[in-house]
């Protein structure tokens, strides 16, 4: 009984140093994930600074690119009103020379019914005279043909 005693020592001695040396290999595998694991972490959270650090840059950038924009775009609406003006001047204008234009054509058009009734009296006036010289160029033939008989 004693050797039995012996033998079940002996095997819980060999189950034991068995159970310490896998407990041990899965202890230095466990240390080699952590490693693994913290080397990932660390090469992560240097990637996450790096870029936060370019977001905010570019989040910089992006204002002031905003803020010349704005700049520039407040400049140009004094351009832009002055057209406006220009444009709103140039159709005054425009109006204006059209009530003009109709004006001189109502102008042109009476006047052209003056002159052409005026040519009218004129070419009756000529006639007239031409009837009248012509009928005392008669009268005087015919004195001078009597007074010459």
């Amino acid at each position: 009984m004693d050797n039995l005693l012996y033998i079940s020592i002996g095997v819980i001695a060999v189950a034991f140093v068995i159970l310490v040396y896998y407990l041990i290999k899965t202890i230095f595998a466990m240390k080699k994930t952590q490693e693994n694991i913290m080397d990932t972490v660390l090469n992560i959270k240097g990637q996450v600074n790096e870029v936060a650090k370019e977001s905010k840059d570019l989040i910089h950038k992006s204002n002031h690119l905003l803020e010349d924009f704005k700049r520039k775009s407040e400049s140009l609406d004094s351009v832009f009103i002055a057209a406006k003006d220009l444009g709103d001047s140039l159709q005054q204008m425009n109006r204006s020379v059209k009530v003009l234009s109709n004006t001189v054509s109502q102008k042109a058009n009476q006047q052209s019914e003056q002159v052409a009734q005026a040519i009218q009296w004129g070419s009756a006036a000529i006639d007239l005279w031409a009837k009248w010289k012509d009928k005392k160029d008669k009268t005087k033939k015919t004195d001078d043909q009597t007074d010459t008989k």
